[in-house]
């Protein structure tokens, strides 16, 4: 298994990876590697062009409260901004967010991939398998 965190990342999203794990691996980082992780998650995000749709889904499934401030600020109008807004919370907001982008990374790239992959991609991170079983 591999330590790529864009590897990890979409791993995490697609259920590949449990998200305990991915919890411990982020929460293991300095600071700083946290923060360019959270970027990252949140890039992916973006190209996953999330709906308002997946975004109310990704606050439930994400385990959040929707009165958490990484919840609230998802749900405002203009996702990109927010996002912004998002990977620039305190430390102490940096694992509700990085369970919610995980969230909205899983259910965004999944709508995506039904309406713009279904007969097919070349997307690396929609090739994705366990290996050898386990996660």
């Amino acid at each position: 298994m591999t330590d790529d965190p864009a590897v990890v990342l979409n791993e995490l999203a697609q259920g590949l990876r449990p998200l305990d794990s991915g919890i411990a691996w982020f929460d293991s980082m300095s600071p700083p590697h946290q923060a360019q992780i959270l970027r990252k998650l949140s890039n992916y995000c973006i190209q996953a062009h999330p709906s308002q749709e997946d975004i109310a889904e990704s606050i439930r499934r994400s385990g959040l409260r929707p009165t958490h401030t990484p919840a609230v600020l998802i749900a405002r109008p203009n996702p990109h901004t927010q996002l912004g807004k998002i990977i620039q919370l305190p430390q102490d907001e940096r694992i509700k967010s990085f369970r919610l982008l995980v969230a909205l990374l899983g259910i965004a790239d999944h709508s995506r991939r039904l309406r713009d992959c279904a007969h097919g991609c070349t997307h690396p991170w929609h090739h994705l398998q366990v290996q050898d079983g386990t996660p």
